[in-house]
């Protein structure tokens, strides 16, 4: 990371950020033909994110990919998950965290209908999201929740991306649609990094 922004500059100058995320990375299952979205967080979760010198906390933003990508391009429709299955690999991640003294934040997966990938989006796949956030928010089992839904999502359409904060793809957030997010994220959640003589966050998303 080049440096802190001046939000986290009051925080602790020695605070560090290592993104873990992959693009078109999925929580549960590997990419099969599609190499470039790189194993399945919960397969490489020891070596990129446990094996990391210094970690303190850990957000995890992923599995919006393990919804929408089945049943487009080469990724066969047989690999739908539910949310009860997003939750048990959710589950994993906090205990092999929680085991090694990390705490754990979960962030909210936003919105995503009308996307431009055809049939990455269906009602019952919202349906999938919108359950998955409920637990997200409601379980206690994180140690805290990042609630980037609500930051990005449109109030007169809640299952669509704010337009200002849209890349066009109604999928991905523009540079302002990532600033809101980093805006939302609560810098009181690091301020035992004081403390440590080499704090690190690592983020392992999409």
């Amino acid at each position: 990371m080049p440096g802190l922004s001046p939000r986290c500059a009051p925080l602790n100058g020695r605070l560090g950020i290592v993104n873990r995320g992959i693009g078109g990375n999925r929580l549960l299952r590997d990419p099969g033909e599609q190499p470039l979205f790189g194993r399945a967080a919960l397969a490489r979760f020891d070596r990129d994110v446990l094996a990391t010198a210094g970690l303190r906390y850990l957000i995890v933003l992923i599995g919006i990919n393990d919804i929408g990508h089945p049943g487009t391009g080469t990724i066969p429709a047989s690999e739908a998950v539910s949310a009860q299955d997003l939750i048990a690999g959710y589950r994993q991640l906090i205990a092999r965290a929680h085991a090694k003294g990390i705490p754990v934040y979960g962030a909210t997966l936003t919105p995503f209908e009308g996307t431009v990938f055809p049939g990455y989006y269906t009602p019952e796949k919202e349906t999938v999201r919108q359950a998955v956030n409920n637990w997200i928010r409601s379980s206690d089992e994180f140690d805290a929740v990042i609630d980037f839904e609500r930051v990005v999502r449109d109030p007169a359409h809640p299952t669509r991306m704010l337009p200002a904060y849209d890349s066009g793809d109604h999928l991905h957030p523009n540079d302002l649609g990532m600033q809101a997010m980093a805006n939302a994220i609560p810098l009181d959640l690091f301020r035992g990094a004081v403390a440590s003589s080499a704090p690190a966050a690592a983020k392992q998303g999409k």
